[in-house]
Protein backbone atom coordinates (compact mmCIF):
# COMPACT_ATOMS: atom_id res chain seq x y z
CA UNK A 1 0.00 0.00 0.00
CA UNK A 2 1.21 3.16 -0.98
CA UNK A 3 0.92 6.56 1.73
CA UNK A 4 0.76 9.48 -0.15
CA UNK A 5 1.24 12.82 1.86
CA UNK A 6 0.42 16.18 0.24
CA UNK A 7 3.34 18.75 0.75
CA UNK A 8 5.44 21.80 -0.64
CA UNK A 9 8.81 21.30 -2.25
CA UNK A 10 11.20 23.89 -1.68
CA UNK A 11 14.41 24.03 -3.61
CA UNK A 12 16.81 26.57 -2.21
CA UNK A 13 20.86 27.11 -1.60
CA UNK A 14 22.14 25.49 1.41
CA UNK A 15 22.78 28.78 3.71
CA UNK A 16 18.29 29.16 3.31
CA UNK A 17 17.93 25.37 3.75
CA UNK A 18 19.94 25.78 7.15
CA UNK A 19 17.69 28.83 8.29
CA UNK A 20 14.79 27.11 7.37
CA UNK A 21 16.07 23.62 9.23
CA UNK A 22 16.76 26.34 11.95
CA UNK A 23 13.52 28.18 11.82
CA UNK A 24 11.64 24.82 12.19
CA UNK A 25 13.78 23.54 15.23
CA UNK A 26 13.17 26.72 16.66
CA UNK A 27 9.37 26.00 16.81
CA UNK A 28 7.12 24.13 19.36
CA UNK A 29 6.59 20.75 17.95
CA UNK A 30 2.71 21.11 17.29
CA UNK A 31 4.13 24.13 15.08
CA UNK A 32 7.18 22.03 13.17
CA UNK A 33 6.28 22.14 9.58
CA UNK A 34 9.38 19.86 7.60
CA UNK A 35 8.17 16.63 6.53
CA UNK A 36 11.68 15.59 5.21
CA UNK A 37 15.09 17.08 4.42
CA UNK A 38 15.87 15.66 1.22
CA UNK A 39 19.70 17.00 0.78
CA UNK A 40 21.44 20.00 1.60
CA UNK A 41 19.19 22.20 -0.93
CA UNK A 42 15.82 20.84 -0.96
CA UNK A 43 13.09 20.67 2.01
CA UNK A 44 9.39 19.12 1.94
CA UNK A 45 7.02 20.96 3.79
CA UNK A 46 3.45 21.24 5.05
CA UNK A 47 1.90 23.21 2.25
CA UNK A 48 0.26 25.64 4.86
CA UNK A 49 3.74 26.76 6.22
CA UNK A 50 4.45 28.79 2.82
CA UNK A 51 3.55 32.29 3.98
CA UNK A 52 5.34 31.72 7.42
CA UNK A 53 8.24 30.48 5.95
CA UNK A 54 8.18 33.60 3.26
CA UNK A 55 7.08 36.00 6.27
CA UNK A 56 10.45 34.71 8.24
CA UNK A 57 12.98 34.67 5.75
CA UNK A 58 11.76 38.76 4.88
CA UNK A 59 12.22 39.43 8.31
CA UNK A 60 15.62 37.65 8.42
CA UNK A 61 16.03 39.34 5.17
CA UNK A 62 15.03 43.32 6.83
CA UNK A 63 17.57 42.45 9.45
CA UNK A 64 20.90 41.62 8.00
CA UNK A 65 20.60 43.96 5.24
CA UNK A 66 22.80 46.98 5.39
CA UNK A 67 21.82 50.12 4.80
CA UNK A 68 24.76 53.39 3.89
CA UNK A 69 25.28 55.75 6.58
CA UNK A 70 23.74 59.51 5.68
Amino acid sequence: MVNATKGLFISCDIPMAQFIINYNASLPASQKFIIRALDNTHLFVQPHAAEMIRSAISQFREQNSYEKPA
